[in-house]
């Protein structure tokens, strides 16, 4: 591992970076066991302290893990899909909030992947995928279903669809799309959503996976898409008379 010179400024971030590094480039491998805390302080030249945080920061990232005992040490660990995927959707929930990104651009982004998806979706999907959103499309025939458990429920459904089309890559990239942004939306456009509408758009989606056309179901997801356009306009045009009512007031 090569051993990058160091400034003053946050020594134990500078340290955990190089180690980080050197797993993305390939020198330290899942399972590899890191010098001790005195061989990298020497080889830093810092403090045990300083090396102990540096190493904090690589756990709390899921990139080591430490194990006691004779044979124990700090090992490169592998961070799961699961946590990725967290941190991913945190990142994606905060960055919404402080309006980096607006809900046209998150509908537009949403549209054009999941439509690379459900194209796949109508070649590799299943028979456990279609029974997960059949099941989904049944709950949502619901009359007493709640608005929270109805939208919890199209979550599902999309992120069903999603792992249908049997592409990794796509499915972590969608996570947060689906767990974080669309939850979002629905917040915004529920008070202008039909219900039926949307089990009916789920339906022809869910029917032209199950017949294996793929240019039927990208034309009923794209129905769905410009649905939810519509709606969050109507949910921007509703927003903007109440503030304007507020004003007046």
């Amino acid at each position: 591992m090569k051993i990058q010179p160091l400034v003053t400024k946050s020594l134990a971030k500078q340290i955990s970076e190089n180690i980080r590094d050197a797993i993305l480039v390939g020198e330290l491998k899942v399972d590899d066991r890191l010098p001790t805390e005195e061989e990298l302080a020497a080889r830093y030249e810092v403090s045990r302290p300083t090396i102990r945080e540096a190493l904090k920061r690589l756990a709390a990232q899921g990139l080591v893990r430490s194990k006691r005992g004779p044979a124990g040490g700090t090992f490169i660990d592998r961070p799961s899909q699961e946590a990725m995927r967290s941190s991913l959707t945190g990142a994606a929930t905060l960055m919404v909030s402080l309006g980096e990104f607006d809900l046209e651009q998150i509908a537009e982004a949403r549209q054009e992947m999941e439509v690379v998806c459900v194209k796949l979706a109508a070649k590799r999907r299943d028979e456990a995928d279609l029974v997960r959103m059949a099941k989904e499309i049944e709950t949502q025939k619901r009359n007493a279903l709640s608005d929270e458990d109805f939208c919890a429920s199209d979550v599902r459904f999309h992120r069903a669809l999603v792992d249908a089309a049997k592409n990794p890559m796509l499915q972590f990239v969608m996570f947060a799309v689906i767990e974080a942004l669309q939850p979002v939306m629905n917040m915004v456009i529920y008070r202008f959503r039909n219900r039926d509408q949307v089990v009916e758009q789920h339906q022809r989606i869910f029917d032209a996976l199950s017949a294996g056309d793929s240019i039927s179901a990208a034309e009923a997801l794209l129905d769905q898409m410009a649905c939810l356009r519509e709606q969050y306009a109507q949910a921007q045009a509703w927003r903007q008379e109440r503030e304007m009512g507020d004003k007046a007031v």
